[in-house]
């Protein structure tokens, strides 16, 4: 046999088009996290002013006609105002103007991101250098002193969602990625909840009580992370039932691809470009962080979007799953139960493998399936 022909054998035209698609990964990956992260700059962060009289919409103006447009003020008429906001998430920071003093008061929130909080305190202090005028700062929702720079919750997040995507795609890689039927599926998603219930309250409690990163409601952040590991992995197991082993590819992109580095963890989201400030919120990452930020340091406010955003994935997911098996069922023809190639683990002399219930041990065809031909006799 010549070394092509080994080759040949070696690498077959699906192992080819599967190495391109890892390679195709690879490239996105690095453009996703270097074309979000390379550069952060405040571009429309909500800020308000509050000041007396017409000094409150002048200085609002002129906050808004800044180069590059970092800043998107508006004006509030009280402090108690602006604070009653920070909280709900609505404003990222307020100016309070001080007509009896030279110094000013700055809002911040460093539970959003200390990055964020930086960025902002370094742009106020150059405005008011030009104003002569010197600054202080009252931080409205500090970070724990153990999440200094405000990433415990960004982190939580992605361990939730690693584990939501391989525990989808370890069911996968045992047994098929496309479920043979539709009770299989059900079993795969029920697998699927009661990891996300152990997994949700194990993150919660390492990162709370054990490590005492996160401030917060221990319950709260319990349900944020099994909603958000089911979603991830409900997600998981639709793009599987659709597209086979590739589906564990496209999770991974829609999670680790596009959800990080647009989540608000690394860089809060007023500071990441168009693209990924726009998709990062509609990701179960970014929602996810969103969430756990708002119960660590929010007292619980703003979470209703994003808990609609990660029951969604969740609920699509499910229901892709179950109606994928369904059809799959419907389109199986009557004879000995085996999924095409592409969802087959190796074996022996085949690139391909089995889906669930064709070799011994496994799961075995449902009743009334036939396992031989009909010669009259019992099918040994």
């Amino acid at each position: 046999m010549t070394f092509v022909d080994e080759v040949k054998n070696a690498v077959t035209p699906r192992a080819a088009l599967l190495v391109i698609g890892v390679l195709a990964l690879q490239l996105l990956f690095i453009a996703s996290y270097v074309g979000a992260l390379h550069h952060p700059k405040p571009t429309d962060v909500k800020v308000a002013v509050v000041a007396p009289g017409s000094i409150a919409g002048q200085l609002a103006d002129e906050l808004r006609q800044l180069p590059g447009g970092p800043l998107d003020p508006r004006t509030l008429p009280d402090e108690k105002k602006a604070r009653e906001q920070m909280l709900n998430r609505d404003i990222d920071a307020a100016l309070l103007i001080d007509a009896k003093s030279s110094t000013d008061t700055l809002l911040i929130a460093s539970g959003q991101g200390s990055t964020e909080t930086s960025t902002l305190l370094n742009l106020f202090e150059q405005i008011e250098a030009q104003q002569q005028r010197t600054l202080k700062l009252d931080d409205v929702a500090p970070a724990s002193q153990e999440d200094a720079d405000g990433l415990s919750s960004f982190y939580l997040v992605v361990g939730w969602c690693v584990g939501g995507y391989l525990c989808a795609a370890i069911l996968a890689i045992s047994a098929g990625a496309r479920p043979a039927n539709r009770s299989r599926a059900v079993i795969r998603l029920i697998v699927t909840a009661l990891y996300a219930v152990a997994g949700g309250l194990i993150g919660a409690v390492i990162t709370g009580p054990i490590l005492g990163a996160l401030p917060g409601s221990l319950w709260g952040l319990w349900g944020l992370g099994a909603l958000t590991v089911f979603a991830v992995g409900a997600a998981t197991l639709a793009f599987q039932s659709i597209f086979g082993v590739v589906g564990i590819g496209l999770a991974i992109l829609v999670v680790v691809v596009a959800g990080n580095p647009s989540a608000g963890g690394a860089f809060p989201l007023p500071l990441l470009p168009d693209f990924w400030r726009a998709i990062g919120p509609a990701l179960p990452v970014g929602a996810a962080t969103w969430v756990a930020r708002s119960i660590a340091y929010f007292r619980g406010n703003a979470v209703t979007g994003p808990l609609l955003i990660l029951s969604s994935w969740a609920f699509v997911g499910t229901v892709v799953t179950l109606v994928m098996a369904s059809l799959r069922r419907k389109d199986r023809p009557a004879g000995p139960a085996m999924a095409p190639a592409e969802d087959r683990p190796p074996g022996p002399g085949d690139e391909g493998g089995r889906t669930e219930g064709t070799e011994p041990g496994a799961e075995g065809p449902e009743p009334g399936t036939p396992t031989g031909p009909r010669t009259g006799a019992t099918p040994v």
